[in-house]
């Protein structure tokens, strides 16, 4: 059953039948369809007349603007594109983002006699080496693309500059075409007008009518910065037009961190790291979900979905449409171990190692994950901090980016790593000494009056369940877990090997009772990596 939650404007689609018009506070959203129920949401983009959801098997199904006059409730369909890794539905546009790199975009402008084709656009690159895509924004009249080459390319309408050249000698291109080099980041937002390029030098690029990260009609945000038009006091708070960036003040954001920001026409959610909702501007479709249509000049926290013991709150996300608001869960995906690890590098409260750039900075790291990832001399580890110490933080940072994901980011600095840094076949071996080490071992699971001790960062990283434990913003973090009868004694060793290896002990003969148990254990423990040929 997906977690998702809906508050504002039901007609345009007309979401939930037999609702009111507007929903003046969060409900909960199922899908008619009963199968859509056992696919988990990854996504959700609002437009101002249509909303996509996107699963985490890569499916999408689309709800379209209705026609309330005609009394047309038009049914959702699912879009024609298989394996999506991203949605994004804006103004007049819609665009996918394929697993395997491609981008798709469907407009009427582009394809007239079919309106809703949609059109590989990434082909269309004259570039060869650019035409695997990375990331994809949707403006109100603009699509940007992210290649993986760091180039970025822009399509559609150029009325305001926002593909980065005179709107005078360029008013649109139904190609898409190069608008700068060394791109790390895009940003842009609902029906805005502009966008924001951030280069590999942390350099900060802006083409345009609006000024901004989080972009919207009339108004814009950055963390607890904002400018623009006041209409409806998007702004979040009293200013009238402001045309710099000023600071939103309110206490509701102290000591503590944003985690998503979303912008409709005139109206603002924001999520934090304490699981607060916050709230203001425009609310006439009651789409701030605060029970009235009162608009907010200034931010206000509305009541947010208790968390269960094993969620994380950085897995909720918000989606504001023109008029409506979503809240809705993801679970977190493990499909990709290297994934798993560079979220760990961002967590500071299981860091136990520092290092020190040339200049001074600290860097901290996990050291039991350095010793996953590092050959197993006992040098390893001072090599690296010897390297470290000749970088600047920049350089650093990629460094640990490269050991945590196993990618080749910088093929210079890789070159001074990549003898300290594990094969991929010592992998596994590496995790069987640290389920010898009883000394990395910090968390008991009790069970029959037995104990069994694993290191925290190798469960973070092997399950779900524990994911959710150690990560999560609530207080729910006990030290034992003593509810598992299912396993005998020798099959939960036998289990426990499997958690750090992904195999079975050697000489360990396996019958159907042991292939069952392990079953149940990988439920129960939800993990991440499974051995397909033990079930065959």
């Amino acid at each position: 059953m997906n977690d998702c939650l809906f508050f504002g404007d039901n007609r345009n689609p007309y979401l939930i039948l037999n609702e009111p018009e507007k929903i003046i506070k969060p409900i909960q959203f199922k899908f008619e369809n009963e199968n859509e129920n056992e696919n988990q949401i990854k996504q959700i983009s609002t437009g101002a007349f249509g909303i996509i959801f996107l699963f985490k098997n890569g499916k999408a199904i689309e709800y379209f603007q209705q026609k309330p006059q005609k009394n047309e409730i038009k049914k959702p369909e699912q879009i024609p594109i298989k394996k999506i890794k991203k949605i994004q539905l804006n103004g007049s546009f819609a665009t996918i983002l394929t697993k395997e790199g491609n981008a798709f975009i469907r407009k009427t402008l582009l394809n007239p006699k079919n309106p809703n084709e949609f059109i590989n656009i990434s082909s269309q690159i004259k570039k060869k080496k650019d035409r695997i895509i990375e990331n994809i924004v949707c403006a109100r009249s603009s699509v940007y693309l992210l290649t993986s080459n760091h180039n970025a390319y822009g399509i559609g309408s150029n009325d305001f500059g926002q593909l980065g050249f005179d709107s005078k000698k360029l008013k649109k291109t139904e190609k898409p075409i190069l608008m700068m080099k060394n791109v790390s980041k895009i940003f842009s937002g609902n029906f805005s007008y502009c966008v924001f390029l951030l280069n590999s030098n942390q350099e900060l690029f802006v083409c345009g009518k609006i000024i901004d990260i989080k972009c919207a009609h009339d108004h814009s945000i950055i963390k607890l910065y904002s400018c623009g038009n006041y209409q409806y006091n998007g702004l979040g708070k009293y200013d009238k037009n402001t045309y710099e960036f000023t600071e939103i003040k309110s206490s509701l954001f102290e000591n503590d961190d944003i985690l998503e920001i979303s912008v409709g026409i005139y109206h603002t959610l924001i999520l934090t790291s304490k699981g607060k909702l916050i709230v203001f501007g425009y609310n006439y479709y009651c789409q701030l979900g605060t029970g009235d249509t009162n608009d907010q000049l200034i931010p206000i926290q509305i009541k947010f979905p208790k968390l269960r013991f094993n969620e994380d709150i950085s897995n909720y996300h918000i989606s504001c449409g023109g008029f409506s608001s979503f809240i809705y869960y993801s679970s977190p995906s493990f499909s990709n171990l290297e994934e798993d690890l560079i979220k760990l590098f961002e967590r500071k409260e299981f860091c136990d190692i520092s290092f020190k750039t040339k200049n001074g900075e600290i860097i901290e790291a996990h050291k039991l994950i350095l010793k996953y990832r590092l050959n197993q001399n006992e040098n390893e580890i001072e090599k690296l901090k010897e390297i470290i110490s000749k970088k600047s933080i920049k350089e650093s940072n990629q460094i640990f980016e490269m050991i945590y994901s196993n990618r080749i980011i910088n093929p210079k600095l890789y070159s001074e790593i990549k003898e300290i840094i594990n094969s991929n076949e010592k992998i596994e071996e590496t995790m069987k000494r640290i389920y010898l080490n009883e000394n990395e071992k910090d968390f008991i699971i009790e069970r029959k009056e037995k104990q069994y001790k694993f290191p925290k960062l190798i469960l973070i990283m092997r399950s779900e369940l524990y994911r959710g434990m150690f990560l999560s913003v609530t207080n729910d973090k006990s030290n034992k877990v003593t509810d598992y009868s299912e396993l005998s004694n020798k099959s939960f060793q036998i289990f426990e090997y499997w958690i750090y290896s992904n195999q079975i002990k050697d000489k360990i003969q396996i019958t159907q009772q042991i292939i069952n148990e392990i079953k149940i254990g990988i439920d129960y423990f939800q993990l991440n990596q499974t051995n397909p040929n033990l079930f065959i």
